[in-house]
C-alpha cells in the first residue's frame, strides 16, 4: 500500500456536498484505505477568471493502485460530480488533484508527481498540513514558509468527511 496526498476543491453549487460526494466514493473504492481528511478551507480563486471562492480540503489515503488508475478514479470522480473542463483555471464542481503518491516522481503529460504547483498554492499546502505523516510535516512547513502565495486562505472547520 502507497500512502498518497490529494488536494480537493469546489466552488459551483453545494461546495461542501460536492467535496463530501468525492470522499464518500473514495472511502468506498476496495483499493483504498484509512482516508483522513483535513478540516474545511474557504479560499480564493487563482488565475485571471472571475469566480467564486473555493472550499478545499486534503486528503491522505493508502491505496495499492498504480499513480495512472488512482488518476483515472479521480477523473471518474470529477465526471459523477460533473466537472466540465470549460476554461482554464475556471469555476468547477470538483476539482481533484494528486499531490504525492508515496516518493514516486512522475512526469507524463497526464501526471505531474509530487503536484508541480503545490508550491505556489496555500490552499494546497495549508490543509495539506493537517493530514500529513510526521516524515512530511517539516517539508510542508518549509513549502509553507517558502511560498510566495498571498492569496486568502481561511480554515472555516471541521470537514467530517
Amino acid at each position: 500500500m502507497t500512502t498518497v496526498y490529494l488536494s480537493a476543491g469546489s466552488n459551483i453549487g453545494d461546495r461542501k456536498a460536492h467535496l463530501q460526494e468525492a470522499v464518500d466514493i473514495l472511502k468506498t473504492e476496495k483499493n483504498i484505505r484509512h482516508v483522513v481528511v483535513s478540516g474545511l478551507y474557504q479560499t480564493e480563486p487563482v488565475g485571471p477568471v472571475v469566480q467564486d471562492d473555493f472550499l478545499n480540503i486534503a486528503v491522505r489515503l493508502e491505496t495499492d493502485l498504480a499513480p495512472t488508475e488512482l488518476l483515472t478514479l479521480l477523473h471518474q470522480i470529477e465526471l459523477a460530480g460533473k466537472r466540465e473542463r470549460v476554461i482554464h483555471w475556471g469555476p468547477r464542481t470538483i476539482d481533484l488533484d494528486i499531490i504525492w503518491f508515496g516518493t514516486d516522481v512522475i512526469d507524463t503529460t497526464e501526471l505531474q508527481v509530487p503536484h508541480a504547483e503545490m508550491v505556489n498554492r496555500l490552499f494546497v499546502l495549508a490543509p495539506l498540513l493537517e493530514v500529513v505523516s510526521e516524515q512530511r510535516r517539516q517539508e510542508v512547513e518549509d513549502l509553507i514558509q517558502a511560498t510566495t502565495d498571498v492569496k486568502q486562505v481561511e480554515r472555516i472547520g471541521e470537514f467530517w468527511g
